[in-house]
């Protein structure tokens, strides 16, 4: 198992991958990231329902990827930023796995050019 999904079950990793997969939940997330949005805010820039746009809050809530915290009669999205660190270290360890695959071929590849000339 890669070092960065040790201390994180399966059923996280799959939810955070899962949340992130649909392209309005990852842009919701960008949106949030900076500054925090009301789900009314968030819904008028979106071509689907405030019941939709909803629903892909929830997703990311579950996930962990947000947070949403009561400001009146409004409810506010905030991005979390420990969720996101999570994913980057989990693909940044699994390019190095492929970067040292791709050197220790390399590495073949060169000696056995060396053993034919």
């Amino acid at each position: 198992m890669i070092n960065g999904m040790k201390g994180l079950l399966d059923d996280e990793a799959d939810a955070l991958f899962q949340a992130l997969a649909d392209r309005t939940r990852r842009d919701i997330v960008r949106r949030v990231a900076g500054e925090g949005l009301s789900v009314s805010d968030l819904a008028a820039d979106y071509d689907m329902s405030f019941a939709a746009v909803q629903k892909h809050v929830a997703v990311l809530e579950r996930a962990g990827l947000v947070t949403k915290r009561r400001v009146g009669k409004r409810q506010i999205a905030h991005a979390e930023v420990g969720p996101l660190r999570t994913i980057r270290s989990m693909l940044a360890e699994l390019e190095d796995q492929w970067v040292e695959r791709v050197q220790r071929i390399d590495d073949l590849l060169a000696g056995d050019e060396q053993a034919g000339s």
